[in-house]
């Protein structure tokens, strides 16, 4: 048995969750999609963020919460890009420099953890991004 979670609206990007029951053994398993809308194409965020920050978006997004933070580590975004922790390195601050309509679709938090040393870098997918999880909305472009 298949659940999809969806939403009919002029979307570009988003986030799918769909859970299947395996009636047989009883488990479930929740599987998460990343679906790109034709509007993204019309409206020109594809062809404005290019290759390289699409796809580095598409590896953090793949990692947030339903508040759109996030917290991999440069090497996992790495792996998930197929390129070298220093390359993911560049490619991440480039992200973080782009904007669409004069804003920032990611940003980046490193905190302190309580004995001094540096924790996690917290990414934060913003809703401009067209980015959305679960129930979240992006924020409609104009």
């Amino acid at each position: 048995m298949t659940e999809t979670t969806e939403q009919n609206s002029e979307k570009l990007i988003a986030l799918e969750s769909r859970t299947e029951h395996d009636i047989t053994n009883g488990k479930s398993e929740t599987q998460i999609f990343l679906k790109l809308y034709v509007s993204a194409v019309k409206h020109g965020l594809l062809a404005d963020l290019g290759d390289s920050n699409w796809r580095t978006l598409c590896v953090i997004a793949s990692f947030m919460n339903e508040k759109g933070e996030c917290y991999p580590t440069q090497a996992q975004i790495a792996k998930g890009l197929g390129v070298s922790r220093q390359a993911a390195g560049k490619r991440i601050r480039k992200l973080l420099e782009y904007r669409w309509q004069g804003r920032p679709l990611v940003t980046a938090v490193q905190d302190r953890a309580r004995d001094g040393t540096w924790d996690n870098t917290r990414y934060t997918v913003l809703p401009i991004s067209q980015i959305r999880i679960f129930d979240a909305e992006p924020e409609e472009l104009t």
